[in-house]
C-alpha cells in the first residue's frame, strides 16, 4: 500500500517517489533545480544529531535539506 507523507517524516534508508512540491517563489526554484521534482526517487541517508538536516540521495548525488525546506516536498512512499 502506497502513503502519501511529508518528506520531513521520512525514516532513515526509506525509499520514495516525490509527487508534489507545494511552494513557489525562491525556494520553490531552488528546490526544483536540485533534481527534487515530481517523478523522482529519493532515499532518506541520514538526519543530523538534532534531525535537521536531512542527507538525501538523489539521482546518484547526495544532497541535504532543512526540516523546513522538506516540509514543502510531498513524497509517496510503500508502507509494509
Amino acid at each position: 500500500m502506497k502513503t502519501r507523507i511529508k518528506l520531513r517524516q521520512m525514516k532513515r534508508e526509506q525509499r520514495g517517489v516525490i509527487v508534489a512540491v507545494k511552494v513557489g517563489g525562491e525556494l520553490g526554484r531552488r528546490i526544483r533545480e536540485m533534481g527534487l521534482v515530481p517523478g523522482t526517487e529519493i532515499v532518506v541517508q541520514g538526519r543530523a544529531p538534532l534531525y535537521d538536516p536531512v542527507a538525501l540521495r538523489v539521482m546518484g548525488a547526495t544532497i541535504s535539506l532543512r526540516n523546513n525546506e522538506a516540509d514543502h516536498i510531498e513524497v509517496e512512499v510503500e508502507e509494509p
